[in-house]
C-alpha cells in the first residue's frame, strides 16, 4: 500500500482546488466534484464534505504512487507532498516528460524545485495563456517541495575521538 500523502500538500490542494459538493463542468469540459475529482463523476452528483476528504486521500494517494515509481532519488514528505499535488493537477504524464523529473533524478533538488514555475500555462481559446492560479500554485508547490516541516530522521552523530 502506498503512504499517503503528507498533510501540507492535501491542504495545498484543497487551497487550489476548492470544494464543490455538487458535480459540475470544469474547463476542460470534465464532470469534477469535491477538490478536483473526476472519476465515475456524474452531472447532478452530489456529495458530503467527508466524502469529498475520502476522494482527495484516495486521489492524492494514486499521485503520490506515480511519483514513487517514477522518482529514483530519496524524497522527504513535503517533496514527495508537492510532486504529488503536480501530478494530481497535471497528470503523471506531465511529469514524466519533465526536465523536472530529469533534473531531480539525476540529484538536483534545486534545479528541479526551479522547475515548477515553467508549468503554469493552460490552452483558453486555443492560445497557450499564462494563468494566475497556476502561478500561485506551482509557486506554494515549489515552496513545499523546498522546505522540510517534516523532519528527515537524523543522521547518527559519533562522539568518538580519533587516537
Amino acid at each position: 500500500m502506498t503512504t499517503p500523502v503528507c498533510q501540507e500538500a492535501v491542504n495545498l490542494v484543497k487551497h487550489f482546488e476548492g470544494l464543490y459538493l455538487n458535480a459540475y463542468l470544469c474547463p476542460a469540459g470534465v464532470p469534477t466534484i469535491g477538490y478536483g475529482h473526476t472519476a465515475g463523476v456524474e452531472l447532478g452528483q452530489s456529495i458530503t464534505s467527508a466524502q469529498a476528504d475520502n476522494f482527495l486521500q484516495s486521489d492524492l494517494t494514486t499521485a503520490a504512487a506515480q511519483v514513487d515509481k517514477l522518482v529514483t532519488v530519496a524524497l522527504n514528505p513535503d517533496q514527495r507532498g508537492a510532486l504529488a499535488s503536480f501530478v494530481f493537477n497535471l497528470g503523471a504524464g506531465s511529469l514524466q516528460c519533465s526536465t523536472l523529473l530529469r533534473l531531480l533524478n539525476q540529484g538536483d533538488y534545486e534545479g528541479a524545485a526551479g522547475q515548477f514555475g515553467r508549468w503554469v500555462y493552460a490552452t483558453v481559446n486555443g492560445v497557450k495563456t499564462q494563468l494566475p492560479g497556476l502561478v500561485k500554485r506551482r509557486a506554494a508547490e515549489a515552496d513545499l517541495f523546498e522546505s522540510s516541516t517534516t523532519p528527515l530522521p537524523q543522521a547518527a552523530v559519533s562522539t568518538a575521538t580519533g587516537a
